[in-house]
């Protein structure tokens, strides 16, 4: 099974390309998916997390954990941020370990698990489960037109893209890019030249 961890800047087109890979027959993990799945009800990491942020953090009947609380807190400086990552990483990242594990060892395994990865810089150790990087890439204001056009304010998005890698910085760590410049034909067209090269070769390996 090969194992591709898929990045680009918000608005970029990474979702699509993702949603494409697995129309084609790719497993499709979110890591904003396993990040809600380790912050669960109960779990060893909110019982941490409140220990560091503050008990109140959680429901007393349900143990459920005020995520837009946490945020307010963990985001007030970078010092924060920092310890809520030191806490959150390693825990999505054994869930990730644990279900790429599970996918390879299946019966009906997926040639290609494709895994959603919302900030490549954060990832560290998890890079190691990585059998290539792709990474899309868009012209920042054509992003900033798509985000608007979705709900988001320009100030919004001006915002996270400054708290997001850059493109020079995702194209320097890639394996591959994908240029999301054009329009949706030419993105098909090359996700689907990268599928069939690089499944073609799992298929045969």
């Amino acid at each position: 099974m090969l194992t591709v961890f898929l990045a680009g800047g918000i608005g970029s087109g990474k979702s699509t390309v993702a949603a494409q890979l697995e129309e084609l027959g790719a497993c499709r993990i979110d890591l904003d998916q396993l990040s809600r799945e380790v912050l669960a009800a109960g779990s060893p990491l909110n019982e941490r997390i409140a220990e560091v942020f503050g008990a109140d953090l959680l429901s007393q009947e349900t143990r459920e954990l005020d995520r837009r609380l946490l945020a307010q807190r963990a985001f007030a400086t970078p010092e924060d941020a920092a310890r809520l990552e030191a806490l959150e990483l390693p825990a999505i990242g054994a869930l990730l370990r644990e279900r790429l594990q599970c996918l390879a060892a299946a019966d009906d395994a997926p040639r290609l698990c494709v895994v959603e990865v919302p900030l490549l810089d954060r990832m560290g150790e998890m890079l190691s489960l990585a059998d290539e990087i792709v990474v899309v890439c868009c012209p920042l204001e054509t992003r900033r037109v798509r985000a608007v056009k979705r709900g988001m304010t320009a100030e919004d998005f001006d915002a996270r893209v400054a708290n997001q890698p850059t493109d020079e910085w995702l194209r320097d760590h890639a394996t591959c890019v994908i240029e999301n410049a054009a329009g949706p034909e030419e993105l098909e067209a090359q996700v689907r030249i990268w599928f069939d090269t690089h499944v073609g070769e799992v298929a045969h390996g």
